[in-house]
């Protein structure tokens, strides 16, 4: 079977019009696209930004009649024909396993990790919160790669998402770990991969909520987003043992200023990297 592909650039004004008339003549999907290399590095919460130019596609069946495409007034637009595949394979077969550093190694699950006898975290891809392709997370993988050892450490992981960074110091000897998100999904996808990873027993996925108040701990990884790292600062700063370290990524470059600012009072800036315009900052708690 092939399908149809209608392809088409438009204001973000006109995008949620288009593409209910497109869904209207048969689409079973639409996906919008960034149009003009415009990013959006973090939204408001409770909104859905587009960029100011955006690219539509729709998928249909290869039946469809192309002249109803014509009577609904679109912009101009191409038709392309997309032969089926099997995707699954297409998209096994695309992801490889990546090191970080000299010992972490992210492997999918259907291959077989190239050192066995490295730090081996299995985790798929195509999964939601995070599997270590963006910078931010390739950054704290790094970092935590150079450590060498988490060993008896307790760590809060905020802002968790698929649990890798969990999982991670979990597998370099870390004694406890909390997996805090405020999404349910997320906190899921920790535990299901923990399991996967046989480190289920080492950490304790929770809302924000439910983090007890009273605990301290020796490291506190936050990949989240500037603004809300900004906001935390002195809720996370009480978990910090005397000398423990705090390690912020989701950062931009530009964003740094503001985030230490955010953290002096609390902790000494022991370390900064950058890579593709993120940032990761590491502070070392003031006694």
């Amino acid at each position: 079977m092939t399908w149809l592909q209608v392809i088409l650039d438009t204001e973000a004004t006109k995008v949620d019009e288009i593409s209910d008339a497109l869904v209207a003549i048969g689409s079973i999907s639409v996906t919008w696209l960034d149009a003009k290399d415009q990013p959006l590095y973090e939204p408001s919460l409770d909104t859905t930004p587009l960029w100011e130019y955006t690219k539509i596609i729709a998928l249909f069946e290869d039946e469809i009649d192309i002249t109803q495409l014509q009577l609904l007034n679109l912009p101009a637009y191409q038709i392309q024909t997309l032969e089926d595949k099997e995707w699954v394979r297409v998209w096994m077969d695309d992801f490889h396993p990546m090191q970080f550093g000299e010992q972490v190694w992210i492997c999918p699950s259907w291959q077989t990790p190239p050192a066995p006898q490295a730090i081996n975290i299995i985790l798929d891809p195509g999964l939601a919160f995070g599997t270590g392709t963006h910078s931010t997370t390739a950054l704290c993988l790094e970092w935590l790669d150079k450590q060498k050892s988490f060993a008896n450490k307790t760590v809060i992981d905020y802002g968790c998402g698929s649990g890798i960074l969990a999982i991670t110091v979990a597998k370099l000897g870390a004694k406890h770990i909390w997996a805090v998100d405020n999404d349910p999904q997320a906190l899921e996808s920790t535990e299901n991969n923990s399991k996967n990873n046989k480190v289920e027993k080492l950490i304790t996925p929770v809302l924000p909520n439910q983090l007890p108040t009273n605990i301290k701990v020796d490291y506190i990884l936050a990949n989240i987003l500037a603004t809300p790292l900004i906001n935390l600062a002195p809720l996370l700063a009480k978990h910090l043992n005397s000398k423990a370290k705090i390690i912020l990524s989701g950062i931009l470059q530009e964003q740094t200023t503001s985030i230490i600012t955010a953290y002096q009072p609390y902790c000494e800036i022991e370390e900064t990297k950058e890579q593709d315009g993120w940032m990761l900052i590491v502070g070392k708690m003031i006694d």
